[in-house]
């Protein structure tokens, strides 16, 4: 059975993700976590033609239209990054159904409290912006260890919205947009259970910071059990309708309605030109962030 991270201390969270995810994370990475975050923490430089090969994201479209030629925004990495998490603590987010599942914010925790930590053993700055109804706290970026516990008390004390109007992602990212000054590594951690129209701020955020969208999945939000007759409720509403789950036809429509969603999701993801680490309540972190670094890797070869 998984503990609650409210039923715990912010010092044995990191205890525990030391011990059961990060050293792991050392042996498997072998200390190339660049290979996580290959286009952070750099100031433009110069432009230069597209050559073949090259980051499309990079493109300064801008400067293209004007030459009629493909052009690209090069970069000088600094010796610091400044990290940012965008998270949704929307009801949503707080979706589990079984004991042997984690909720999704129980995830969340455990994701930024391990990046933060990897980022900040490194000598690099970590802040979060959180995003409930409307956004509830910033924490202004800083290093260390203690800004890694202090991110996770913050967390852990941001209450739980029973009901709330529907998440409106695209306000969350435009504060962002606004608020974030200095090019930095972006994580949006969120299950994107949200009124349409975020698309065009999450790619304009995009083209000032390397944004990653870490995406929250519960598996029964995708396909429903047998249990008969039963009173679903939407997180984000509160709103309930009794339903058969009993009838093949209704868990058919159900599954391909959450498949739906997920392809227009991913679509979205592309169009923004982010790239996307999912994260499933049933999956194991550690393999899900090696999957990420994986895939990466082969991106930049």
């Amino acid at each position: 059975m998984n503990m609650s991270t409210s039923a715990t201390t912010p010092e044995r969270i990191l205890l525990r993700l030391d011990w059961n995810v990060i050293r792991k994370l050392d042996g498997l990475l072998q200390g190339d976590y660049r290979t996580l975050f290959y286009g952070f923490g750099v100031d433009f430089a110069d432009l230069r033609e597209y050559q073949p090969g090259d980051d499309i994201r990079y493109i300064d479209w801008n400067v293209t239209a004007r030459m009629n030629t493909p052009y690209v925004r090069q970069y000088l990495e600094d010796r610091e990054i400044t990290a940012w998490f965008l998270l949704d603590l929307s009801p949503s987010v707080d979706f589990g159904t079984t004991q042997t599942l984690r909720e999704k914010r129980t995830m969340l925790v455990d994701f930024v409290t391990v990046l933060a930590r990897l980022l900040t053993r490194h000598g690099n700055r970590v802040g979060a912006m959180m995003f409930g109804n409307g956004i509830q706290r910033t924490v202004p970026a800083r290093g260390g260890k203690v800004q890694v516990l202090r991110l996770v008390n913050d967390m852990l004390k941001q209450p739980r919205l029973m009901r709330a109007p529907f998440t409106n992602l695209k306000s969350f990212f435009d504060g962002a947009l606004n608020s974030i000054k200095r090019r930095s590594l972006v994580f949006v951690i969120s299950d994107f259970i949200s009124e349409a129209g975020w698309e065009r701020s999450l790619s304009l955020l995009n083209q000032r910071h390397e944004v990653i969208a870490v995406h929250l999945v519960d598996p029964r939000e995708t396909e429903l059990p047998d249990l008969g007759m039963v009173v679903m409720e939407d997180a984000e509403t509160g709103e309930q309708l009794f339903v058969d789950t009993h009838d093949k036809k209704f868990r058919r429509r159900f599954f391909d309605a959450a498949q739906k969603r997920e392809k227009d999701l991913n679509e979205a993801f592309k169009r923004a030109g982010v790239d996307v680490l999912p994260l499933s309540t049933e999956d194991d972190l550690v393999r899900s962030i090696v999957r990420f670094a994986k895939q990466r890797q082969q991106v930049r070869k």
